[in-house]
């Protein structure tokens, strides 16, 4: 899903939601700059555009929005879960593991090792889930200044 022009009003629509400014402040977050919010930070945003809104509705309407799948869960182990409005490529990410800092990454391409398993168990195989770790630049910034000074 191309973000540029997405209107998060017709989105809901387009997928038989009702229109509440909660849902709207909710995905308008979860579009905003920041992509792989966790709840925490999506239900800040959120409140930045209505004023007041209780955390569980914040966990309520991320849960029909995912189940409308108009928003995707991701939950790198050992860190919170986080959610995106990109659905329906297939992407996946890379995670920093000092500070949780997300990227989408485009599927592999070429040889790409343990995508395709070596037996299915009688699974109709939809998608693959790969999360890439590593460290982020700031990250390594900041580890090379402590090396540099210990």
């Amino acid at each position: 899903m191309i973000f540029e022009h997405y209107d998060p009003q017709e989105a809901l629509q387009r997928v038989g939601l009702r229109v509440t400014a909660s849902r709207l402040a909710v995905l308008s977050a979860i579009l905003g700059e920041g992509q792989h919010r966790d709840a925490d930070a999506v239900a800040t945003e959120a409140r930045k555009r209505l004023g007041t809104l209780s955390t569980q509705a914040v966990y309520d309407n991320l849960h029909v929005l995912e189940e409308a799948g108009l928003i995707r869960r991701i939950q790198p182990s050992g860190h919170p879960a986080r959610y995106e409005a990109r659905v329906g490529d297939n992407h996946h990410h890379i995670v920093c593991r000092c500070c949780g800092l997300t990227a989408d990454v485009d599927c592999a391409v070429g040889y790409a090792p343990c995508l395709e398993p070596s037996t299915t168990h009688g699974f109709v195989v939809q998608e693959a889930e790969v999360i890439f770790w590593g460290i982020c630049p700031q990250c390594q910034e900041e580890l090379e200044t402590m090396e540099s000074k210990g």
